[in-house]
């Protein structure tokens, strides 16, 4: 009973210390959130015991496990302004394929204190087992007693009520971070399917090629820094032509490239997503009808998507082809990048296959390219503006090559997030990030509206299919 409830005490100080925390009495959740973390710590106190059946074992790998969410939740948090959501543990694979896009964020110290504690509890488990079949039933009765305390709990008031709405801040601040995870994976569970939208008016134009770019941490290092003298020639340019442009209110900071992605080709905002919101990509695809290439397809849309990274990442490979895309353009069509490149495929080889195709394409065609470059981690500020400038030409570049076809052409650049620099950039306040929409008639010139609207990434997608399936419209006098 001692070790149980030692087990307890611990859960709650370890979540207690998760971020973010009230000024007064910072160690303080709601009741109710301390009652479902106590049932949520008897889950891997349960499943240790069953299969080591040694309960001072299983109890202090339960409280290092509590201790290992609140320390990667807080590394987050410090880097990224948001502590774990439940859908980050949908993430675990894709961390030990690609684990350079997610232990940047933690410490020297703790990358080792991770690598040591992996192979520790298989082996603490194996050589502290016991023989005896009694504690590894116990083991599994208090795993199903606890899967069956938080099934009650969440059926009964005040549970049943908490966490009505997506508030990661505020839910992590009221109620702590394990119970937080737990509530709104629950929330999420019960999130249906949109129905369908309806179809498109018919219209097509036979030459007509639009290229949409999404251009990795690409953000106006004006406004990231305040300096005038770093503007981008490239940016600047299209905003001088451009149909539409303003600045994108994009989901997240420094990372989550997937709120950014969903947003623009599916259209959905975060109030429909609801519990969606967090990671759209878990769910996307029941919601291929929504997405721009399926609606495009009824008027003989091509669409093609296009990203040097393995397609098997965030499950890209099915939910894209869910969405309409005839053909995803992956890893295996792009040469490595050489000495003194850089870890990742370069802007302007995805920006001369992106034109390849663009010029042999013989039907109305829609290119998506990720690009992958300036992915970080950064050492400074200059490091970063180097990249940076590597989009900025890809944006000159698309704009020249695409005047120089003469034939109907839009491109739509925009940024997926701001970077996150240590010790240059940190969470909090603006997030926003550039978009430009350049079209050019079919003698090459920039039909030049020079509209500004800040929009969500779900108001870019309006826009963009505004333009391919709404009216004709006319260049501007």
């Amino acid at each position: 009973m001692l070790t149980i409830l030692a087990l307890l005490a611990g859960s709650l100080l370890l979540d207690a210390l998760a971020r973010p925390r009230a000024a007064q009495r910072p160690w303080l959740r709601s009741g109710a959130g301390m009652a479902l973390l106590s049932a949520a710590a008897g889950l891997p106190l349960g499943l240790f015991m069953a299969l080591g059946g040694n309960l001072h074992v299983s109890a202090g790998l339960a409280l290092a496990l509590v201790g290992l969410y609140t320390m990667v939740s807080n590394a987050k948090h410090a880097m990224l302004g948001e502590a774990l959501v439940f859908s980050d543990l949908a993430l675990l694979g894709a961390v030990f394929r690609h684990p350079q896009f997610y232990f940047s964020a933690l410490t020297r110290a703790q990358k080792l204190l991770l690598a040591a504690a992996a192979p520790v509890v298989p082996l603490l488990l194996w050589f502290t087992r016991e023989p005896g079949l009694a504690l590894h039933l116990a083991g599994g009765l208090v795993f199903i007693g606890c899967v069956a305390a938080i099934a009650l709990l969440m059926r009964l008031p005040p549970w049943s009520h908490l966490a009505s709405l997506p508030d990661s801040e505020g839910d992590v601040l009221r109620h702590g971070l394990i119970p937080t995870i737990v509530l709104h994976w629950l929330r999420w569970r019960a999130t249906v399917n949109p129905v369908p939208p309806a179809a498109l008016p018919h219209r097509r134009t036979d030459d007509e090629v639009v290229i949409i770019v999404q251009c990795e941490s690409f953000a106006d290092p004006v406004d990231l820094f305040g300096d005038e003298g770093l503007a981008l020639p490239g940016l600047e340019a299209a905003r001088a032509v451009a149909w539409q442009q303003g600045r994108l209110q994009v989901h997240g900071f420094g990372a989550y490239t997937m709120r950014t992605e969903y947003g623009v080709l599916f259209g959905r905002s975060e109030a429909e997503l609801g519990f969606r919101r967090f990671d759209p990509y878990l769910t996307a695809t029941g919601e291929g009808p929504h997405a721009l290439p399926a609606r495009l397809a009824s008027s003989g849309w091509k669409s093609l998507f296009l990203h040097p990274h393995d397609m098997r990442f965030y499950n890209r490979a099915e939910i894209l082809m869910a969405a309409g895309f005839t053909e995803l353009v992956g890893e295996e069509r792009f040469e490595a990048p050489v000495e003194g490149e850089g870890r990742y495929v370069t802007d302007a080889a995805i920006a001369s296959e992106l034109l390849g195709i663009a010029r042999a394409a013989a039907e109305p065609t829609l290119l998506y390219a990720v690009t992958i470059e300036n992915h970080g981690p950064w050492a400074d500020a200059e490091s970063y503006l180097r990249l940076l400038r590597h989009g900025d030409a890809m944006l000159h570049d698309l704009m020249a090559e695409l005047s120089a076809m003469k034939r109907p052409a839009t491109i739509v650049f925009f940024g997926d997030h701001r970077p996150s620099i240590p010790g240059v950039t940190a969470p909090g306040g603006e997030r926003h990030t550039p978009y430009v929409i350049v079209r050019f008639d079919a003698a090459g010139q920039p039909i030049r509206r020079s509209d500004r609207q800040d929009l969500p990434p779900a108001g870019l997608h309006h826009a963009v299919l505004n333009l391919l399936a709404g009216p004709a419209s006319a260049p501007a006098p």
